[in-house]
């Protein structure tokens, strides 16, 4: 494969993603063979990404990760003999064309690559050679390359490592198995015995026993009067410990024999004879107290076991964290007296999950007792195994049923581990569908179908318009209109947006009332009351006023709008009682009616008296809001284009201009004034009627 995708150049380098042409210089992998471009294999042995780990194994190799030392520098061909090859139709592509001559994998192998320059790795040896099986009695002629190994049908025999049986095994690779034979072993002071395997490692021996049983040796010394007091041990027991020879002091250790043999004590002649005492105090240290205060015997020198303590020692419990006072007397064996404290161990279990929770815990490990119980892999199980740390391992039950899908049509035949979920089927689904439009989806193990996703046509939840193109499936479609359906008061319409189910289910409308008021005509605006009357309060709603003559306007809440208007009434119908007095009619009827009170008025103030006189008098005058230029409601004095050009180009001149005419038209005006009052004045004195 690799010859052929050289020649018809598909072949690409994994550094540049290019393709490797056959004229183009390569680089071959001794490890994995893959071939890359020079200048490619180059760059990236020199760039840091391709730099081994350590540092110091040199660059990896980009296929395979193999580290090489040196960096390639020449173009060669695969079998390494010549540089820069020239391609040879006939030939492979970037090889000499001579014979490979390379040594192959197999390490046994001691032929030569017989077979022209090539890529990728050499072919096993073709060559025929003698081999030996493994127990080497018998000899067959089989392939250089072949790699198994040779077996024949005898019994090996060699001799095993205990050096005393032969190996019973047919023929085979590797050393001979221990001997499996076992033999009996005494200890060295012959009370007990075991059975090992032949050929195991014994102790050293004195040619009485092989093993130390570690109980007392017991047996008799040279004197023949007293027993051996040490462990089960390989050499000749000491000599006895009282032999006059051996003694050289009193039982205590202070006073030398001859010091006493001086003073008249009898001198010994056998090991029974009793060690004269000096008389001191025996001060031997005591297994009882501690490092810091050594208890000592206080009797007299004496022989054997010193007398029991006097004193107390501090004994800990099993964990180390209380400790208690005892007397010495009961310290025969300070080891075997002990007592537990009351404190629970918090360090958490081997699992990670649970405490400890043990009293005076001495416990290293703090292996968990309880089962794991969690859920395995299939979900139907739970691990029995003691609680531990990481996953559980997979269940371990097995069917024996068949497991198909839900049609029949695929199959997984038994043994069928715990958890599998059933195959998958290509096949249509056939299960029943609430539509009867056509299934597009496959066989499934879900017991619910996918949702029909089939185009229809459907109403929307308030019946408003029927909606086209909607999947199947969807049920609840908004039209985004308002709902608009009359509620169950029978006065208002919901406002909701098209929606699902009834309008208002437990709440009660809250929209507000529209019946109109008795005396304004505005509506109530009270929370909907449709089974009881509007309630008797205060309108709130905004109305416009304004003065007779229009000039007033102004917003106010329709009920003090109303109080101000019963007043302006009140105060005309007093101002007509003198026209009653003197036997005048007075209609009052255009002062209590409806629409009057709607339109109730506010006083006109001077500014409207001041309007009014200027309205006349431009009436008695004719003259016109438009005619007058500089009138601010008029449209505005109209000027040539060469005025404004000249305005333009001497601005402060035009400015000039205007502030004269400015100071003229407010000293014509003063004397306007002046001329107009006095005149009004003598009009008014005389009282005559206005002429023109």
């Amino acid at each position: 494969s690799l010859i052929e995708q050289l020649t018809t150049e598909k072949y690409e380098c994994m550094v540049c993603c290019e393709v490797v042409r056959i004229v183009a210089p390569v680089w071959s992998c001794q490890n994995c063979y893959h071939v890359f471009h020079l200048n490619c294999i180059k760059k990236w042995a020199r760039s840091p990404a391709s730099q081994a780990e350590d540092g110091n194994s040199g660059w990896r190799c980009p296929a395979c990760q193999n580290a090489s030392t040196q960096v390639p520098k020449t173009y060669t061909c695969f079998c390494g003999k010549v540089h820069n090859p020239e391609w040879n139709r006939n030939e492979i592509p970037h090889s000499c064309g001579e014979l490979c001559g390379k040594k192959r994998q197999c390490l046994d192998c001691p032929h030569l690559c017989n077979i022209l320059c090539h890529p990728g790795p050499c072919p096993s040896c073709p060559a025929f050679v003698t081999k030996t099986c493994e127990c080497g009695r018998t000899s067959h002629s089989v392939r250089c390359g072949q790699s198994t190994k040779i077996h024949c049908s005898n019994v090996c025999g060699n001799t095993l490592s205990c050096g005393k049986h032969s190996c019973t095994q047919v023929c085979h690779a590797g050393k001979c198995s221990p001997c499996q034979l076992t033999v009996q072993q005494v200890c060295y002071c012959g009370s007990n015995f075991k059975e090992v395997l032949c050929g195991t490692k014994e102790e050293f021996s004195d040619g009485f026993g092989n093993f130390s049983c570690q109980s007392i040796c017991g047996k008799k010394l040279n004197c023949g009067r007293h027993n051996c007091t040490q462990v089960c041990h390989p050499q000749p027991c000491q000599l006895c410990p009282r032999l006059p020879q051996v003694v050289y002091r009193c039982p205590c250790g202070q006073t030398p024999l001859s010091k006493l043999l001086e003073l008249g004590c009898v001198e010994r002649k056998i090991c029974t004879d009793p060690i004269p005492s000096c008389g001191k105090t025996c001060g031997k240290p005591l297994s009882c107290g501690s490092y810091e205060f050594i208890h000592t015997c206080e009797s007299l020198c004496h022989e054997g076991d010193c007398r029991p303590c006097s004193h107390t020692s501090n004994i800990y419990c099993r964990c180390g964290f209380k400790k208690k006072e005892v007397p010495c007397a009961l310290l025969r064996n300070k080891a075997a007296i002990t007592f537990m404290c009351d404190k629970r161990c918090n360090k958490k279990r081997s699992c990670g999950r649970h405490k400890c929770n043990e009293v005076c815990c001495v416990d290293t490990e703090h292996k968990c007792s309880l089962v794991c119980g969690r859920k395995l892999n299939c979900g139907l199980h739970r691990c029995e195994e003691p609680c531990h740390r990481g996953s559980c391992q997979t269940c371990w039950q097995t069917s024996f049923d068949e497991l198909t899908c839900y049609c029949g049509e695929s199959v997984i035949y038994p043994p069928v581990p715990c958890g599998t979920q059933p195959p998958e089927c290509k096949k249509t689904c056939t299960r029943p569908h609430e539509c009867d439009h056509p299934v597009y989806h496959s066989c499934h193990s879900e017991e619910k179908c996918p949702p029909c996703t089939y185009l229809t046509q459907k109403w929307c939840m308030g019946k408003h318009e029927l909606r086209s193109n909607i999947p199947c499936h969807l049920t609840d479609i908004s039209c985004g209109l308002r709902c608009n359906q009359m509620l169950k008061c029978g006065m208002h319409k919901c406002k909701r947006i098209c929606h699902k189910g009834e309008c208002l289910i437990d709440e009660e409308c809250k929209q507000p009332c529209t019946i109109p008021r008795l005396y304004c005509d505005h509506p109530c605006m009270a929370p909907c009351h449709p089974s009881s009357p509007c309630p008797t309060i205060s309108c709130c709603a905004k109305v416009d006023l304004q003065c007779e003559c229009g000039r007033r306007k102004e917003s106010m809440i329709c009920s003090e709008a109303s109080n101000t208007y019963q007043r302006i009434a009140a105060i005309s119908i007093a101002t007509k009682l003198t026209d009653l007095q003197l036997g005048d009619s007075v209609e009052i009827s255009r002062l209590i009616t409806k629409k009057e009170m709607k339109q109730a008025r506010l006083q006109c103030d001077e500014g409207c008296l001041a309007l009014q006189r200027n309205r006349r008098l431009a009436e008695a005058l004719e003259i016109d809001d438009n005619s007058d230029p500089f009138n601010i409601r008029s449209s505005g004095p109209k000027y040539s284009d060469l005025l404004k050009e000249d305005a333009r180009k001497d601005l402060k001149f035009v400015s000039d201009i205007e502030k004269e005419m400015r100071m003229l038209v407010e000293a014509v005006n003063k004397v306007s004034i002046q001329i107009f009052c006095m005149t009004y004045k003598k009009w008014f004195s005389l009282g005559g009627v206005w002429r023109y």
